[in-house]
């Protein structure tokens, strides 16, 4: 893997109706994500063992990580532990920018 990646480098994948991703800049220690949700859509609860933190670059989503509930706008972050429970919902066309510690492998295959 080089130390470069641009959007042209990799593809997005559509993991659900409304949810694409493109797995950008990995190394062995962190996985860089970018998660593209249209209004409406919805992540299910659900959790993994990899920490995750996020930024919102433009959109709004209600996110609930463990019994907290809250609306994410552009420029905030979030912070969620592995192994922690967490879903999102979509309200309005929605882009964020996730970083995954240790790598997803499962998102591995698109990385490059």
């Amino acid at each position: 893997m080089g130390y470069f990646v641009t959007p042209g480098d990799v593809g997005q994948i559509e993991m659900d109706s409304g949810l694409r991703r493109r797995t950008m800049a990995t190394t062995d220690e962190a996985m860089l994500c970018e998660f593209l949700m249209e209004r409406g859509t919805v992540v299910p609860p659900h959790s993994h063992g990899n920490d995750q933190v996020a930024y919102l670059v433009f959109g709004r989503v209600e996110i609930t990580i463990g019994n907290e509930t809250r609306v994410v706008n552009p420029g905030d972050s979030y912070a969620i532990p592995g192994g922690v429970e967490h879903s999102a919902k979509a309200l309005v066309d929605s882009l964020s920018i996730d970083v995954f510690s240790p790598p997803r492998r499962d998102y591995r295959s698109e990385a490059r």
